[in-house]
């Protein structure tokens, strides 16, 4: 086998085990067995659990996280419910920030060695530009897509490893974005009982105020693109 069929196999070995693994759990119905009404039905035998073994049930909460988000699952929300539920406010705040973070980044990681890395090699000079802007601005642009909810959130973390943007970068601003929405939904999770429809957890002036904080973000990138347009 030569070299070049050796890297093209590093190269998407890591994109066909995540396809691959994705079509097995929505073959099989993995993410509609886990939801309101499951976590309900089961929340005495779920609070004794997390009471008798605190650090395993961590574990596995942390665990069954970063596997939604790697698979893309949409599972999120109801796995945040659970974390406050289960951990409180604080402690599920953390838990869901940082798995889901974890999660992101595998995802951006295994989308800029393949899919990313194909890109830039076929790539024109339209392509170079959007890659030069992306990189200069990214903490701005990807603060505003992970604190304002219209983005999803698997293609928060597709877009930006097709354009080169920095690991380091990646991580600081999906930990710090998901904060505000992960803590509401977490602290939604305490009235597990009380749920009925995922659809009416959020009020119209809670998205507006994270559409808000997103655009704040925003303003500094904005500013520092208007002053280098001033300059040529």
């Amino acid at each position: 086998m030569t070299e070049t069929k050796i890297q093209n196999i590093k190269r998407w070995l890591p994109l066909i085990i995540i396809a691959a693994l994705m079509a097995i759990a929505f073959a099989t119905g993995v993410h509609e067995k886990l939801n309101i009404e499951t976590l309900q039905e089961h929340k005495g035998e779920l609070l004794s659990n997390v009471a008798e073994h605190p650090f395993l049930s961590s574990l596995a909460f942390i665990a069954a996280y970063v596997a939604s988000v790697a698979l893309s699952l949409p599972i999120a929300t109801v796995l945040t419910l659970a974390g406050g539920f289960l951990f409180g406010k604080w402690l599920g705040t953390l838990y869901v920030v940082s798995a889901a973070t974890l999660g992101a980044a595998i995802i951006f990681l295994i989308a800029k060695t393949s899919l990313g890395e194909t890109l830039r090699e076929k790539a024109g000079s339209l392509y170079q530009r959007i890659e030069g802007n992306m990189k200069d601005n990214a903490a701005g642009y990807l603060l505003f897509m992970r604190l304002v909810p219209i983005f999803p959130f698997f293609l928060v973390n597709i877009v930006p490893a097709l354009f080169n943007v920095r690991l380091r970068t990646f991580v600081i601003t999906t930990f710090l974005g998901i904060i505000p929405g992960s803590f509401v939904f977490v602290n939604l999770g305490k009235q597990l009982g009380e749920i009925e429809n995922l659809k009416d957890l959020v009020s119209g002036e809670t998205l507006l105020a994270f559409a808000l904080l997103g655009c704040f973000a925003l303003i500094p990138t904005l500013y520092k693109q208007f002053k280098n347009k001033k300059k040529v």
